[in-house]
């Protein structure tokens, strides 16, 4: 699963999430690190990344275009996480979406739910 770290999440969380089952880069590692949300959208769905994020803009942002490519994955109530804490958070509960992450969905993670919409938004 290739997975694009949006700047409000540790750069940490990249060494957390193990090679082969997840394929992680940071925006800042590629130059996006102060880029407009839009630009991440751009990137991630050129090169097949989903967007791992806490900040809900990018659900706003696909409602609004129709697109269906990126997927993107909200984690909610993420500030007494610790960054190994959200990795396994992450780990347990991406894996067995992977098939809906692949045709395009939004997943968005609670504190004690998790749903997910298929994209395009409606």
């Amino acid at each position: 699963m290739r997975l694009l770290i949006d700047n409000c999440l540790s750069h940490e969380l990249v060494d957390y999430l193990p090679f082969p089952d997840f394929d992680c880069v940071h925006v800042r590692d590629i130059g996006l690190g102060q880029s407009p949300d839009v630009d991440i959208l751009a990137e991630a769905a050129r090169d097949h990344r989903i967007i791992v994020s806490a900040d809900s803009d990018f659900g706003a942002l696909l409602a609004v275009s129709g697109a269906t490519r990126p997927s993107y994955v909200s984690v909610r109530r993420n500030n007494n996480r610790r960054v190994g804490e959200l990795a396994a958070l992450l780990r347990v509960n991406l894996l067995p979406l992977e098939a809906e992450l692949a045709e395009g969905a939004v997943v968005v993670i609670g504190e004690r739910e998790i749903r997910l919409r298929r994209l395009p938004l409606a």
